[in-house]
């Protein structure tokens, strides 16, 4: 994964920062780093890691000179909170997507049956709508009148499971023994990965047969804080509602109005995940529904930490998405989303920035040099390792009192090469 930028004039690193904005639900990544462009009146401007449009949280933003920092701060871990719907599939894995059968969703996702919870059953459903909650008892589950995990605590549950449904023991089991550590991952065919140059989203809306490789990734945490059963439509977005309109800037509440012939019985399963790098949320949301059998797509994701850039950091922004009506070239009437900054009048975005040596001391280990291995650093030549950083790094950043210097790597001899460079200023 790369971090995204645009180039632009940049004096120096007194004009050059991280910005840590808390993205709204409903715009693009790109629609808020041009909202951060707009208040800087700076073209050079970039964000670490994409979020989606339905999503929420920290952004990692940074201008001038600090975009070099971006390829750095992308590779962190992260942490989300999520909502996880059981007995619903969608295209894209997602709210916004279209409701399929969980038959199609196994074919979308290339996830191979031997490899789930239920692997040698039927799976319920697959010749229906892809719910298979109602009145379907999984093979090989026992339903339990006490909801209580395999290590004995009680499980946290609004309302309760349907009698013959998954129990929240199981799901917590499957998530233990299936999705946590080191795990082979299919990203959705809705992603941004890029196929022969051209985006996979792009390709798949077109109709395409998109065929993305799984690659491993890390799940350092993946702990349940909920479990409630709920109705949802049965009928897909695009024919009721919005797709905005289906997604919740906040985790779903149940539905009291009861099962009917418009609706389905669901489970919806609040996570917080920690993750490495690359790591689909959505897909995490698929693969479990899958596991389970019932399908399983998301439908509230926000992110609240990108490595040591914190949605509760003080000087976290925030933004709001508004409407905007505009007539393209071809004389079309276009309404779309926007994002801004929450600024109080007279506030200079930059007020809220991290500095270059904050921003580097949040992404990776420090050390302090003297202003001639500065001069050399500059020049490109070697200087010695310091001696206050461990030898095994990949990379650290070099500074003086007032000024990043460098991102350096270990070379022989015990000495220190620059990888990138940063101008004085």
């Amino acid at each position: 994964m790369t971090a995204h930028q645009t180039d632009g004039q940049v004096t120096g690193q007194r004009d050059s920062g991280v910005l840590v904005i808390d993205k709204p639900q409903g715009v693009t990544s790109h629609d808020v780093v041009a909202a951060a462009r707009h208040a800087l009146h700076m073209k050079r401007v970039g964000h670490a890691g994409t979020l989606d449009p339905m999503a929420t949280g920290v952004l990692v933003v940074g201008f001038g000179h600090a975009t070099r920092l971006l390829n750095y701060i992308v590779g962190a871990d992260k942490t989300y909170e999520a909502t996880i719907r059981l007995g619903q599939a969608t295209d894209t894995d997602d709210a916004e997507g279209t409701i399929i059968p969980l038959a199609e969703q196994i074919a979308l996702s290339g996830t191979a049956l031997s490899g789930t919870a239920l692997s040698g059953t039927a799976l319920p459903g697959t010749a229906q709508s892809g719910t298979a909650l109602s009145g379907t008892a999984l093979p090989g589950t026992a339903m339990s009148s006490d909801p209580s995990t395999s290590d004995g605590e009680s499980a946290h549950i609004s309302g309760d499971i349907p009698s013959g449904a998954i129990t929240p023991e199981l799901i917590r089991r499957t998530i233990t023994e299936r999705f946590t550590g080191e795990i082979m991952q299919v990203p959705n065919a809705f992603s941004a990965i890029k196929i022969n140059g051209q985006r996979a989203y792009d390709l798949a809306r077109e109709g395409k047969t998109v065929q993305l490789k799984a690659r491993p990734v890390t799940i350092s945490e993946f702990t349940v804080t909920d479990i409630r059963t709920a109705t949802a439509s049965a009928v897909p977005a695009a024919d009721s509602v919005s797709a905005a309109d289906s997604v919740s800037a906040e985790p779903p509440v149940p539905s009291d109005a009861g099962e009917t012939a418009e609706t389905v019985p669901v489970i919806d399963v609040d996570v917080t995940v920690t993750c490495s790098s690359g790591t689909y949320i959505r897909a995490l949301a698929r693969d479990l529904g899958i596991a389970l059998g019932v399908g399983g797509h998301l439908t509230y994701l926000r992110r609240t930490r990108v490595g040591s850039f914190s949605a509760d950091s003080d000087s976290v922004v925030h933004a709001h998405a508004e409407s905007r009506t505009f007539t393209n070239r071809d004389g079309e009437t276009i309404t779309r989303n926007r994002a801004v900054l929450d600024l109080p009048d007279g506030v200079d975005v930059r007020s809220r920035a991290l500095t270059m040596i904050q921003s580097a001391e949040r992404t990776m280990p420090c050390a302090v040099i003297s202003d001639e291995q500065a001069r050399e650093l500059r020049f490109g030549r070697l200087i010695a390792w310091p001696t206050s950083l461990p030898r095994d790094l990949d990379a650290a950043a070099a500074h003086t009192a007032d000024e990043l210097i460098a991102v350096i790597t270990p070379f022989r001899g015990g000495r220190a090469k620059p990888a990138v460079v940063f101008p004085a200023g």
